[in-house]
C-alpha cells in the first residue's frame, strides 16, 4: 500500500492534492474527507483553533494506523494532511484520501482512520477566541 502523511503548519491545498492523485487502473473508488474548523467549540463561538503535535510520535502513530489499514482493507494509497497551528474557521485542519477497489471499502478504511486518529494520534487542540 502506498502511503504519503504530511503533518505540517502550511494551508491544505485540496486542489492540489486532488490533481496529484495516482491510482491504478483496477481501483475504482477515491474517498477523500476534509475536516474543517468549525465556528463554535463546544457551544462557544471560536475564531480558530491551535493544534500541537509531539510530531516523532504523532508520525510513528499515524504508520501504525496506516498498517492496521493495510492489514483490514484491499486499500491501494492512504495519503494524509494535518495542520499544526493556528487554524482559521472554515479551513481544513484534516485532510485524508483513501483509494481501494470499492466505495464501502474506502468509506470504511477512511472513516476508521479517522476515528482512530483522534483517539490515539497526540495531537492536540486549543479553541483560539
Amino acid at each position: 500500500m502506498k502511503r504519503s502523511l504530511l503533518i505540517t503548519e502550511q494551508t491544505i491545498d485540496e486542489v492540489t492534492l486532488v490533481a496529484a492523485r495516482g491510482m491504478s487502473a483496477g481501483m475504482g473508488a477515491a474517498v477523500y474527507f476534509a475536516g474543517v474548523v468549525r465556528g463554535n467549540e463546544e457551544g462557544v463561538a471560536i475564531e480558530a483553533i491551535d493544534y500541537e503535535a509531539f510530531k516523532p510520535m504523532a508520525e510513528r502513530q499515524f504508520q501504525l494506523l496506516f498498517d492496521e489499514v493495510e492489514k483490514r482493507w484491499p486499500v491501494e494509497s492512504v495519503r494524509l494532511v494535518h495542520r499544526l497551528g493556528v487554524v482559521r474557521v472554515n479551513e481544513p485542519s484534516l485532510w485524508v484520501e483513501v483509494v481501494a477497489p470499492h466505495r464501502g471499502e474506502a468509506f470504511a478504511a477512511c472513516q476508521w482512520l479517522i476515528d482512530e486518529m483522534k483517539r490515539v494520534v497526540p495531537i492536540w487542540k486549543k479553541p483560539v477566541r
